[in-house]
């Protein structure tokens, strides 16, 4: 299930400009700062609230409590951070571009606006790490609860017996490694990255290119369906014909790729679950499992409030 960041804030931000035109210049980072609540340990601080309280300010949301948003957040990092849940800076930073290039601004145009409303570009983008994140294990959830191959052949009787179909792809990964002590060499791995992926034509020859190269990684995922391919390359390499290769991708490893050696439609029990589960992961039972969720890891947190 894709996080659902855009419905969250699009109807706020779509004012965007008039808003942040009308407010007063943001909160100052050098005003004075207590710690409110700490959750599991974890400090909220008066600055992190009035933040939030600008944030949700944007989407229109006056009447929603800054502190219980803040609370539900650190939460849902903690949860990812227990389960492993890494969202890489690039990510992040590439989701804010986005953003940004779908209202018509910069990069730096938005993070001026965000800093004018008080919010500042750094808690948007740690809202955005913690929403990718928690779309992530909401839909790992879901599956691990969602319906049996039997479920879905009677729902598929229900709808008349038609099978729905996916593509299935081949897929090599391709992952020019830059460790994190020398990320100095990202522009030269970069350029060494889009040579080879030009250069990709099938899956059979990857490795032979790979030979000359330092710290090149291929690994043969295999097949893998369309509702299964993680959400950050999904629509990279559903827009990449067989044969070819994606669009580069920085990341927390370094450079990376994926090569589409082969795809095509199938239609079996095993397609008719995934597409389903899909289907309802981005409905009201989605947002239901992630509202239980968030309870479930309140009732289990220590809150105390200074």
């Amino acid at each position: 299930m894709k996080p659902p960041m855009r419905r969250l804030i699009a109807a706020g931000f779509a004012a965007l400009l008039s808003i942040a035109s009308a407010c007063t210049v943001g909160i100052s980072s050098t005003q004075a700062s207590e710690i409110k609540y700490v959750v599991n340990n974890a400090a909220i601080t008066s600055y992190d609230i009035q933040k939030r309280a600008a944030f949700l300010k944007l989407q229109h949301k006056g009447g929603a409590s800054a502190t219980e948003d803040m609370i539900e957040q650190v939460l849902k990092s903690q949860e990812m951070e227990r389960r492993k849940v890494v969202i890489s800076k690039a990510a992040v930073d590439a989701s804010f571009a986005r953003f940004a290039a779908g209202n018509k601004m910069t990069p730096k145009q938005l993070a001026g606006i965000l800093d004018q409303a008080g919010v500042g570009a750094a808690h948007f983008k740690e809202f955005i790490r913690v929403q990718m994140g928690w779309g992530q294990l909401v839909s790992f959830r879901y599956r691990s609860q969602g319906m049996s191959e039997q479920d879905a052949v009677q729902r598929m009787l229900q709808q008349g017996g038609a099978k729905p179909t996916a593509t299935e792809y081949m897929l090599q990964q391709i992952i020019f490694v830059v460790p994190a002590a020398e990320k100095g060499k990202l522009g030269q791995r970069k350029r060494e990255a889009e040579a080879m992926r030009e250069r990709f034509t099938s899956c059979e020859t990857t490795r032979q290119f790979a030979k000359g190269l330092i710290d090149v990684t291929v690994l043969d995922r295999g097949r893998v369906l369309a509702p299964q391919l993680p959400n950050d390359w999904a629509d990279l390499i559903k827009a990449t014909k067989p044969g070819s290769a994606t669009q580069i991708r920085e990341t927390d490893r370094g450079i990376e790729f994926f090569g589409i050696c082969s795809s095509r439609e199938v239609s079996d029990d095993r397609v008719a679950q995934l597409v389903f589960q899909n289907q309802d992961a981005g409905d009201k039972k989605g947002e239901e499992l992630s509202k239980e969720y968030v309870a479930e890891l309140r009732g289990k947190a220590r809150i105390v409030e200074r």
